[in-house]
């Protein structure tokens, strides 16, 4: 007994002496200063030392990247093929193609670390700037645009690929007519115009203005009982740039043209959209004027427009032809050799250019335009015969063809079908005898 009684004294003896609370907290504080000064002191080594930057937690970020990720035009569009160089390439704002990548998250909390300024005010501004251009392509609405005057809308009657297909162009929900009641300028100062898309980009379908039928909607052209599609001259496919037509513009066939020597082609003045945004059929843009090209289709003088969006992102750095070959430089060269040749797949020659294919100025191109547009008012208002262009509408106040909008004859609901299925030979490819590749 005795001896278990010093065992245990031993034992107590030699148990450690606990510190008390506060000595603990005292020694919780004074580690947890040492480990910031140590901390703060290794950040400072690696900030001003020989340690590099890349070791610094960096923010997250959508940063370009050299492998390309194809943002593709919004559904019921038509890609081309990637098999060869497009000529808005050379732009990526032109073509819409953008590729990003985003680093991935960190495994730390970004509050443990200052981030340099330098860091979180470069990389952002740019992933911003592709964000917003993603964004905008594709959340571009599909059946409607808004201007300053109004809001138009389209109203489609029957499948797309048919020979009843039409598209009407409405104003606040009543129809109206493409050819006549959609004004020509879109400001008071007459330096931004409105353009009514026929085709889409990329797409093959020759669709146009009906300049005979009431209220002249939309509807593909016919020859020979069939629907007309333009072929794929290599390297393109369809047609380069979103195409249309002036509202309230007319190629009057009874003049002359002093210059080309060639007489209208009785048709509104053709337009080229060269903005970076696939349109669709019967969409009201607000675009500018930046030159005009000649063509002499069949002896008589038929203008193309070279224009873009106003909304685009390279608008503001576009003012006048020279601006295009700078900005775009290869499109001005493919639109003329795409118009030189785009009807030899069907048999007939080359298309010869006033000018010597040169594209005029804008200054030279808004002449165009208010010539196109007293036309127009000549056929309006009865001082020109019409022959077959119907010219009622329901808005030109001075038109004897005026017509109130409750006099209409009914027209079909919009009908949202799916198109019909086209032959596979309308994306074949021609290779063409002296057509640039």
């Amino acid at each position: 007994m005795p001896s278990v009684l010093r065992a245990l004294k031993l034992r107590t003896l030699a148990a450690p002496k606990l510190p008390s609370p506060q000595v603990l907290q005292h020694q919780h504080q004074h580690q947890h200063q040492q480990h910031q000064q140590s901390q703060w002191s290794s950040n400072r080594r690696g900030i001003a030392g020989s340690a590099p930057l890349s070791r610094l937690p960096r923010p997250t970020t959508a940063a370009p990247e050299s492998s390309s990720t194809i943002i593709t035009p919004p559904p019921g569009t038509q890609t081309p093929p990637h098999s060869y160089p497009h000529p808005h390439q050379s732009s990526p704002q032109a073509t819409g193609h953008f590729s990003f990548s985003v680093v991935p998250t960190p495994p730390y909390s970004p509050s443990s670390f200052t981030t340099p300024l330098w860091r979180t005010n470069s990389l952002p501004k740019i992933s911003s700037l592709r964000a917003a251009q993603i964004a905008r392509h594709l959340s571009s609405d599909n059946n409607s645009t808004t201007t300053k005057m109004s809001t138009y809308t389209t109203r489609k009657v029957a499948a797309p690929h048919t020979l009843e297909h039409r598209v009407y162009i409405e104003k606040d929900g009543v129809p109206v007519s493409a050819f006549h009641d959609i004004p020509l300028y879109a400001n008071a100062e007459q330096t931004i115009l409105n353009m009514i898309v026929e085709i889409p980009r990329w797409t093959n379908a020759k669709l146009e203005i009906s300049k005979e039928e009431l209220l002249n909607p939309i509807k593909q052209d016919i020859k020979k009982g069939k629907l007309r599609y333009v072929r794929n001259c290599f390297p393109h496919k369809g047609y380069l740039w979103n195409y249309g037509a002036f509202p309230q513009t007319w190629e009057d066939p009874n003049v002359v043209h002093p210059e080309t020597k060639a007489k209208g082609d009785n048709d509104p003045l053709d337009v080229c959209e060269i903005g970076e945004l696939v349109g669709h059929v019967g969409q009201v843009k607000q675009v500018k004027v930046l030159g005009v090209m000649a063509l002499l289709d069949e002896e008589e003088t038929d203008w193309k427009v070279i224009v873009i969006d106003v909304n685009d992102p390279l608008a503001s750095k576009l003012n006048d032809v020279e601006d295009v070959e700078r900005h775009l430089p290869g499109l001005l060269r493919a639109t003329n050799e795409w118009f030189r040749i785009y009807k030899i797949p069907d048999g007939k020659p080359e298309n010869q250019f006033a000018f010597t294919g040169e594209c005029k100025n804008k200054k030279y191109a808004m002449d165009v335009v208010r010539e196109c547009a007293e036309a127009w008012e000549r056929l309006i208002t009865g001082k020109t015969a019409p022959g077959g262009v119907s010219t009622t509408n329901v808005s030109v106040a001075h038109s004897p063809s005026r017509i109130d909008a409750s006099q209409l004859p009914p027209i079909p609901a919009n009908q949202e079908l799916p198109a019909e299925k086209i032959d596979s030979s309308i994306d074949k490819w021609f290779f063409i005898s002296g057509a640039s590749a």
